[in-house]
């Protein structure tokens, strides 16, 4: 088996440059903030005065290190051969690795091949990235101090974590975004109240808004926006979407078609149009979630050679935001299953009605459960506050085995833990069933603690 990487900083995006260091930041800018404890009384939340942007970055490259370390000695135990440089197809069974350090190329057949290159930030023209202070999601790692005051053009996930992990830190930041919503594939009741959680900590949203001119001038950088409205700032991080890193591949030597964006076609096998070749990850688009994309070229290794898989591809999926409140969900919101005209019971529980969520002081963080009407068949799990991306897991496996609101009501949950909060909203569900039941009404019911979805 051979590998080629342009980077020897192996792991790719998710342990170099996206999942690993970006999550690290966050979770070094809650330590140094105390945003953790902001609602425990009698602890200092100021930002620690002496703390550097040395130390902000410290835990980040250290994480970093070690995972590349580790991926390193995973590939020598598995007696792969590692080509550090640029990939080429020479035909749909050769590929040329051409090394970065000299230019040398080596010519490398394979029976079967797989297209895992990821992806990049897109870098939109109207913005000078050779000027210093305007960085995109990989290059804002090398900043060198924190600046006093930060726009983040794009709130989608990228922008809308690295606006919380800044704001954190004492920044002040604007989010710009073309749309009136944030995050639109969350459920919407999610949405909103992300949004005032963001808000809350500082972050200035600026909606239906695009940046027309980006100049840097002697007080900063300034941007005019589509509304007129102008703003300086230090800093600027781009988050305008990512481009699939398929541009050097020369596909059209192997006979594989490119679409937008880069993306790379495949079937459910993640087979191209080429049968022995295969595409996993970012090059193939949606999700394009570092745990999808792993799941993918490990499915995917396994279908090249033959080796028989238990179950197919899971069509249920989590999703975790890693932004200040953090946000987790798996299935289907409100707003899709009002499309689909399914009949539905929803469950709602706050992190403070259990003990668990008064301890770490989350007063604004929920779990809420999607039941089908009629057998309470959990159809989805969102939550909103700490640990949400983990505690989304327990309503994962409940759902990938069909299960239903009982499995919840009649476990017994540890205390102090966040998943006694899926016993109280299975049984606010259970509740809101009855009640819809007796009066007589078909789907959208909620339960008792929230207000019906409009």
């Amino acid at each position: 088996m051979a590998l080629i990487d342009g980077h020897r900083e192996l792991g790719g995006a998710g342990i170099n440059t996206g999942t690993a260091p970006s999550k690290t930041l966050r979770e070094t800018a809650l330590a140094l903030s105390g945003a953790r404890s902001r609602n425990l009384y009698g602890v200092d939340l100021s930002l620690r005065k002496e703390a550097t942007v040395a130390d902000f970055l410290r835990h980040e490259r250290n994480v970093k290190a070690g995972l590349n370390i580790f991926v390193t000695e995973m590939l020598e135990r598995s007696k792969t051969d590692v080509h550090y440089g640029t990939a080429i197809f020479a035909d749909d069974h050769t590929v040329i690795a051409r090394s970065s350090k000299d230019g040398a190329e080596i010519h490398l057949r394979g029976e079967a091949i797989l297209i895992a290159t990821g992806s990049s930030p897109v870098r939109p023209a109207i913005f000078p990235f050779d000027t210093p202070g305007i960085y995109d999601s990989d290059t804002i790692l090398e900043l060198s101090r924190l600046p006093k005051t930060l726009a983040v053009v794009g709130a989608g996930v990228i922008g809308s974590e690295y606006a919380s992990t800044f704001s954190a830190l004492g920044t002040k930041v604007h989010l710009i975004d073309g749309r009136n919503v944030l995050l639109p594939f969350l459920d919407p009741e999610i949405s909103r109240s992300l949004a005032v959680a963001m808000e809350h900590n500082g972050i200035a949203f600026h909606w239906n808004e695009r940046v027309l001119v980006c100049v840097s001038g002697p007080t900063g950088i300034v941007l005019t926006l589509s509304s007129g409205l102008s703003l300086t700032v230090e800093a600027v991080m781009v988050a305008a979407g990512r481009q699939s890193n398929t541009d050097t591949l020369n596909l059209a030597a192997a006979g594989i078609p490119v679409g937008a964006r880069g993306l790379i076609v495949v079937d459910d096998h993640f087979r191209t149009h080429v049968p022995h070749v295969y595409a996993a990850g970012d090059v193939i688009g949606f999700p394009a979630l570092a745990s999808t994309s792993v799941e993918q070229g490990r499915r995917a290794v396994r279908y090249a050679f033959g080796r028989k898989l238990r179950s197919e591809f899971p069509d249920v999926l989590p999703t975790g935001v890693y932004t200040i409140s953090e946000v987790g969900m798996v299935g289907e919101t409100e707003q899709s299953l009002q499309q689909k005209g399914v009949p539905y019971v929803v469950g709602r529980t706050s992190y403070d009605a259990t003990v668990r969520g008064r301890i770490v002081g989350d007063a604004n963080g929920f779990l809420k459960l999607i039941f089908r009407r009629g057998d309470m068949r959990l159809l989805g799990v969102h939550a909103l506050g700490e640990q949400a991306t983990e505690l989304v897991h327990i309503g994962l496996v409940a759902m990938l085995g069909s299960s239903t609101s009982e499995i919840f009501t009649e476990a017994c949950f540890n205390t102090p833990t966040f998943g006694e909060l899926y016993k109280f909203a299975a049984i606010d569900a259970e509740r809101a069933a009855i009640q819809a039941s007796l009066a007589g009404t078909s789907a959208g019911d909620v339960g008792q603690n929230a207000a019906p979805v409009t």
